[in-house]
C-alpha cells in the first residue's frame, strides 16, 4: 500500500524527526519495553488530498470533547508499540489520525489501523489547550528518565520549584535551554483523568512536568524542541547525582549567577 508519507517532504521530514526521537529515547534508557508516548499535531502539513482520504477505521471515542481540535490531524505513537520499534519503522508502529467534527470522536487515515496510545485522551487535552490559546506547541512527549525519575522519590524534591532550582544550578545550559523550569504533578493512577488534569494544569506555567515516581511530561514546538528540554533536565540530574556520588553535595550556581543568566539571555524566570 502506498505510504501517505510519499511525495510528501515536508511531513515525510517531521515524521522522521518523530522517529528520530524515539530513536533517542530507547538509546537513553528512558523508554523501557513500550514505555512512553509521543503525539504531534500535523495539521499544517495536511493537503486537500489528505482531507480527501478516506478513513481505515470506524470512528473512535475519545472520551473527551475537545472543541479546538475539529478537523485536526496527528501522529501518534502506537499503544502497546516500542520506541525501539517506531525508531525503525514509525508508519508500522504508529498512525495518523483525524478528529472528526464532534470532537469527541476520531478515525485512523493512514498508514496502518495502528491504535494509539492509551494516553491519547490526555495528549489531546494538552493539544486542545495549545491550540485554544494559539501558543505554537505542536509536540507532547511522555518518558521515564532515570535520574529524574529517581529524584522524584525524595519528597523534599516534591516542593515548588525546588527542582527547579537545583538543575537550574548545575549548568547554564539548563536555564537556558529549559528556561520556564520544571514542574510537579503529585502521584496519580497512570492514565487517569486525574494524572491528565494536573498535567495541564502544570504546564500553563511550565513546558516540562515531572509526574512522581513515573516520569515526565513535556510540550514543545516540535517533538525535538521537547525532546531537548527532558535532555538537558536530565544531565543536570546526572551531574547533581554523580556529585553526591563522590561524596559531596554540589555547590551549584549562585543565586546571583543565575539572576546574571536571566538578564544575560532574557529568560523568563
Amino acid at each position: 500500500m502506498k505510504s501517505i508519507l510519499e511525495n510528501r517532504p515536508a511531513l515525510k521530514e517531521e515524521v522522521e524527526k518523530i522517529a528520530e526521537v524515539a530513536g533517542y529515547l530507547w538509546t537513553n534508557g528512558w523508554a523501557e519495553r513500550n514505555g512512553g508516548n509521543i503525539t504531534v499535531n500535523i495539521t499544517d502539513l495536511v493537503d486537500d488530498d489528505i482531507r480527501q482520504m478516506p478513513a481505515i477505521t470506524e470512528p473512535i471515542v475519545i472520551g473527551e470533547k475537545l472543541p479546538h481540535l475539529r478537523g485536526c490531524y496527528f501522529f501518534c505513537k502506537g499503544t502497546g508499540k516500542r520506541m525501539r520499534d517506531l525508531a525503525r519503522r514509525p508508519m508500522d508502529n504508529g498512525s495518523i489520525i483525524r478528529i472528526l467534527d464532534d470532537c469527541e470522536h476520531y478515525e485512523i487515515i493512514a498508514d496502518n489501523p495502528v491504535m494509539p496510545t492509551s494516553e491519547l485522551p490526555s495528549h489531546l487535552l494538552v493539544h486542545d489547550k495549545q491550540v485554544e490559546t494559539g501558543s505554537g506547541y505542536k509536540a507532547t512527549l511522555h518518558t521515564h528518565p532515570i535520574e529524574l525519575v529517581a529524584m522524584s522519590h525524595h519528597r523534599p524534591f516534591l516542593k515548588k520549584d525546588v527542582l527547579t532550582r537545583l538543575l537550574w544550578s548545575m549548568i547554564p545550559e539548563t536555564k537556558a535551554f529549559c528556561p520556564l523550569g520544571l514542574g510537579i504533578v503529585p502521584y496519580e493512577l497512570p492514565g487517569s483523568v486525574k494524572l491528565a488534569e494536573g498535567t495541564l494544569n502544570a504546564l500553563a506555567d511550565y513546558d516540562v512536568v515531572l509526574w512522581e515516581k513515573h516520569g515526565v511530561f513535556a510540550k514543545g514546538t516540535d517533538i525535538m524542541d521537547a525532546f531537548d528540554q527532558v535532555d538537558v533536565l536530565s544531565k543536570s540530574a546526572k551531574i547533581y547525582i554523580d556529585c553526591r556520588a563522590m561524596g559531596f553535595e554540589p555547590e551549584g550556581m549562585s543565586d546571583e549567577q543565575m539572576k546574571e543568566m536571566t538578564r544575560a539571555f532574557h529568560l523568563p524566570k
